[in-house]
């Protein structure tokens, strides 16, 4: 189930990387169409790997890949036969999505395909009513029907030649719609989700369907995405819908600043810092989806390499306490998060507290015993019933990442 998985890697790629200053960098830029199709002519990834993607995504302890498929640029990783702005017409002339699946096929790694809803290139888009790419060159008249059985004959494409897929990832939604946090958001066109929606339940009945609109889930809809936000939270500004009590759900980060390469951004995230953020999602009962954005040659960052190894290794002696853990039974605090797994609640003490003294509140379970998960000594508790409380007698050291209480259940 996708959320036993809890932990993924998210691909940002393509030729936008060319440029070294993220994925939205044409948007950014207000490049014009014809020359941003130049890029097709040099983007050659010599250096891609698929076996090596999956390995370290394997190593660090992640279950599933979420893999650019087509970003705003409206290039395409794949041999597909709707656009020649694809993978197959640059010098490199291979399908890297092709080998990317076999490769996670192998190694048992859950694929899921992101793709766009918008395009910053394509006529028929409609782009006159969205919000981005609007100066990229575009004079003729949309056509959203046009536009549509675009996407269904592409998604018809990577359904059915790139064997079992997990889930579908769409974005872009927001492009038609008011900016977050407005007191209404509705979609200036008819996206027709239950057409798209229809399709990939058709084409393949398991793959999930998750859409970052940054609203509440629509129906057809079988996983509700944060974006770079812990659910509840609303740090980055996107996040003014609610956390779904019914879906599953996923947050999505970077490990530095942007989330395709940018060749000055080096405001790296430490491996604390992703373990505070996995944990953290586990205990919303949310999986973290964390990116890293290669390099034009097909290459995978050292920084990048060398913080999911280190998350890995902690995976490795922790991993218990976070897979198949359900979440926010007991509400965050503001020392940590408890997940539940089984007849165990682990207590995740990822801040100071500011007494010896870590309170549970809405605790209503009978406990067996309580112990620390690295040395197994036990930690004196008291258990107030009637209030629904529990307080455990410990501290986190500052030095450590994650403290973490077992509490046994009877």
């Amino acid at each position: 189930m996708f959320e036993q998985m809890r932990f993924g890697m998210f691909v940002h790629w393509g030729p936008s990387s060319l440029l070294g200053s993220g994925e939205w960098v044409m948007n950014n830029r207000n490049i014009k169409v014809n020359d941003y199709r130049n890029l097709i002519h040099f983007f050659n990834p010599i250096a891609f790997d698929a076996k090596e993607y999956v390995a370290l995504a394997k190593n660090a302890g992640m279950k599933y890949i979420t893999f650019i498929t087509r970003h705003h640029d409206g290039f395409s990783l794949w041999d597909t036969k709707q656009s020649d702005f694809n993978i197959m017409n640059t010098p490199y002339k291979k399908d890297v999505l092709k080998m990317l699946a076999d490769e996670c096929h192998k190694q048992g790694i859950k694929l899921f395909l992101y793709y766009s809803l918008l395009d910053w290139t394509r006529d028929d888009y409609p782009y006159e009513t969205g919000r981005t790419g609007k100066k990229t060159g575009r004079t003729a008249k949309s056509d959203y029907n046009s536009y549509l059985q675009f996407m269904k004959s592409q998604l018809t494409e990577l359904l059915t030649n790139y064997g079992k897929i997990e889930g579908i990832w769409f974005d872009g939604h927001w492009d038609q719609t008011n900016k977050e946090g407005e007191a209404t958001t509705p979609s200036k066109i008819d996206w027709k989700y239950s057409e798209i929606y229809g399709l990939i339940h058709q084409l393949q009945p398991w793959c999930l369907i998750g859409n970052n609109h940054h609203i509440n889930p629509i129906d057809g809809e079988d996983f509700q995405m944060f974006e770079r936000d812990l659910p509840g939270e609303n740090k980055a500004g996107y996040s003014f819908h609610s956390a779904s009590t019914i879906l599953p759900l996923e947050t999505c980060q970077t490990i530095n600043g942007s989330w395709g390469y940018d060749i000055t951004d080096n405001k790296y995230k430490s491996y604390s810092k992703i373990i505070k953020l996995l944990v953290g999602a586990s205990g919303r009962n949310a999986n973290l989806l964390l990116n890293i954005g290669p390099m034009p040659n097909g290459q995978i960052q050292k920084q990048f390499v060398d913080t999911l190894g280190a998350v890995g290794k902690w995976l490795a002696k922790y991993g218990e306490t976070v897979y198949s853990t359900q979440g926010n039974i007991i509400k965050p605090q503001d020392w940590g998060v408890v997940t539940f797994k089984d007849k165990v609640a682990y207590v995740h003490l990822l801040e100071s507290a500011k007494s010896d003294v870590v309170e549970l509140p809405g605790f209503n379970f009978k406990i067996k015993s309580v112990t620390g998960f690295d040395d197994n000594v036990k930690v004196k508790y008291t258990l107030d019933s009637k209030n629904s409380k529990l307080l455990l007698h410990t501290a986190k050291d500052k030095n450590q990442i994650d403290k973490i209480i077992k509490i046994q259940l009877k």
